[in-house]
């Protein structure tokens, strides 16, 4: 069977993303253990932060940003 993938995003409180898939589940997904480094580091700007978006694939950020495809289902707790 193959991952289900992100087809809506929004940012909530405390970096958390809610993830919609095309399964129909609805996680939760924490991205703080991701904001490290300068690129990464970004995503600490709230207003940045909140610009996530979905590709049809996975969550990404205007300047490029994104979290591995697995990791990001494999990891979210249900909403």
């Amino acid at each position: 069977m193959l991952r289900p993938t992100a087809v809506s995003v929004s940012a909530e409180g405390d970096y958390m993303l809610r993830v919609v898939f095309d399964s129909g589940e609805i996680k939760l997904f924490d991205v703080k253990p991701y904001m490290k480094g300068a690129w990464y580091g970004q995503l600490l700007d709230e207003n940045y932060f909140r610009r996530v978006k979905t590709d049809g694939f996975t969550v990404v950020w205007p300047d490029g940003q994104d979290l591995c495809p697995d990791e990001l289902y494999e990891l979210s707790i249900p909403a």
